[in-house]
This record gives structure tokens, sequence and C-alpha cells, in this order.
């Protein structure tokens, strides 16, 4: 399982979230990212004002046709762009806690920390590790209050799927194939310890894969590393591993990058990898001086189309270089 903090526009938002226990993502790329990225059995808390809003289980995800007309968010039109967003995904929320805590507070260092670096929000949702959730688990009280029930039988419904092939993108249902959906196709795949066991073991990693959670991005001084894994209980010392991914070809430039967050976080970080379609002879080599891990990933999914999420996780293969 994991927890996110779902980033809410403005507080009247903020009170329908809480009234119909449901969260609510737009027909954009982000929107269809962070559907992805939750999964039925997660925790969410909502973030706003930066205050985290009560505790919630997924319990059922859904995309809606026609989700405009749908309540309970008005759809929102931008003065500058003109461009007008509604809320085809959804999560249907189980409360578990009612608080409001503050993200001043030490237990969340890890999203705040995020939050700082980025300069504000700007971000659908932030993933928190283990430790944020078991403190979370403790504040606030038991929630009972009661909440009104969407009926969503009535509802068309649709699959999320994703194409390499511009002519087929028809937003919300199907959208361009990119980096942050590539990004959580390998968290997913990684979170299974038999398939992050086999990374570690090549780059002779000494971590137990059972002992590790698997974060999505995180921010540092140095960028935003798209993959983050840590022990979730450190003990004595919290060894970590970070993972940059790129959808083509790797550059000189990306070793850097993954070589400069290694240097950030100093001893403690085991390895820094480079994920991407294909390495030339110039970054391979350039990666063995920087001792940077190189991984090539393939998806064996007919890109001509348009494919789901789940296929193109069942597709997802990972090979490593050095």
């Amino acid at each position: 399982m994991n927890y996110f903090l779902i980033s809410v526009s403005n507080k009247k938002n903020l009170d329908l979230c809480i009234k119909y226990a449901m969260a609510g993502f737009t027909n954009s790329i982000n929107g269809a990212w962070t559907f992805v990225e939750i999964d039925e059995g997660d925790f969410i808390s909502f973030l706003h004002g930066a205050k985290a809003y009560n505790l919630y289980k997924v319990k059922r995800k859904i995309a809606l046709k026609n989700a405009e007309r749908i309540p309970p968010w008005p759809p929102v039109t931008f003065s500058m762009s003109g461009n007008t967003y509604y809320f085809p995904f959804r999560l249907l929320l189980e409360p578990i806690r009612k608080l409001e805590e503050s993200l001043v507070r030490a237990e969340f260092s890890y999203v705040a920390e995020n939050l700082l670096l980025r300069g504000g929000y700007r971000r659908t949702h932030f993933q928190a590790d283990q430790t944020t959730l078991q403190a979370v688990s403790q504040m606030g009280t038991l929630c009972k209050d009661k909440v009104n029930d969407f009926d969503f039988a009535r509802y068309e419904t649709f699959n999320l799927k994703f194409t390499k092939n511009r002519a087929l993108v028809d937003k919300p249902q199907t959208f361009l194939f990119q980096e942050l959906i590539l990004q959580t196709l390998i968290r997913k795949h990684l979170v299974v310890p038999g398939n992050l066991g086999k990374i570690l073991s090549a780059f002779a990693i000494q971590l137990a894969p059972e002992k590790l959670e698997v974060l999505g991005e995180k921010a540092l001084a140095e960028g935003h590393v798209d993959l983050f894994i840590k022990e979730a209980i450190p003990i004595g010392r919290s060894q970590k591993v970070v993972i940059e991914v790129k959808t083509s070809a790797a550059s000189l430039k990306d070793v850097e990058q993954v070589f400069s967050y290694v240097e950030e976080l100093g001893d403690e970080c085991a390895k820094g990898i480079l994920v991407a379609s294909k390495f030339s002879r110039r970054v391979v080599d350039y990666a063995k001086q920087k001792h940077v891990g190189l991984v090539v990933y393939d998806i064996n999914a007919n890109h001509n189309q348009a494919v789901s999420f789940d296929e193109l996780l069942s597709k997802l293969h990972l090979r490593c270089l050095s």
C-alpha cells in the first residue's frame, strides 16, 4: 500500500471532496497520470493551504465519460489559456481518520521538503513514505462523519489508454504516452520484490528488496529524482537508490544528472541508475566512469494502437547493462 497527498486547488473544492469522500482529477495528462499512480487500497489525504486533511482508503477508481456534466465539481476555465478542465478521473474513498494538520509538523517532513524545494505545489499529488503514513494513522480521531454517496451506476465509464501515435489521441480517453507514465510503470514494476531484487543483484547492491520502498519523484537541491528507493525502516543508516527515467535515448547530460544526485546524497546513496530506451557507446563508457548503472527498458506493445496502463505494465521489461 502507498500513501499520497492530493493537492486541492481551493477551499470550495476541498469541502466537496470531504463531503462526498471523493477525489477528482482533470482531463489532462497530469490528471491521467495521477489516476494511474494511485491504486485501490492505497491511502490518501487532501493537501490545501499547507495543511493535510483527513485520511482515506481508496475503495474504487472510475473514469467517467461526459464528466463535464457530472457533479460535484464544476468545469474550470483558465482566463490566460482559455482552456477548460473538468474531472473525469475519480477516486471513491473510505474515510478512516478525521484530521487537519499543518505540514510544519516533523511527521510531514518528507512531503514538506518536496514542497519547499519545488517552491510550492505545482503538482497534482505527492507520494509520502511509510513513516509518514504511520504517523498520520495516529493523528486526529477515527472518522464517524456521514458522507454523501454518489450513485455512479447511471454514468458511462471508460478504460483509460495511452499511445505513441498522435493520430489516436482522444482526451480524456486516450493520451500520448509520456515520461510521467513511464515513471509510474517502472515504479509499479519495481514494487514487486522479485523485480526489484533483479535490479539490485545486477548492480551488486547489498540491500534486501523486501525492506525497501519504491517512491515516486523526490525533490533534491540538484533537481527532481524520478524514482527514489529507500529503506522503509532505517536503523543506523538510511540507504537509498536513485533512478532517472528517459523515454528515448540517453545522453551524457543524463548520466551527469544522475551522478549529481548521488553526490548530493553522499555515502548513504548505494547507487544511481539511469533508465532509457537505448544507450550509445559514448554514454555507456561515460556511465562506467561515473559508476552510474544503466537499464534498458522495452515495452512489447503495439504503440500504433491505444493500450491500457495494465497492458503496458504487463509488457514492460527491464535489462541491466552495467
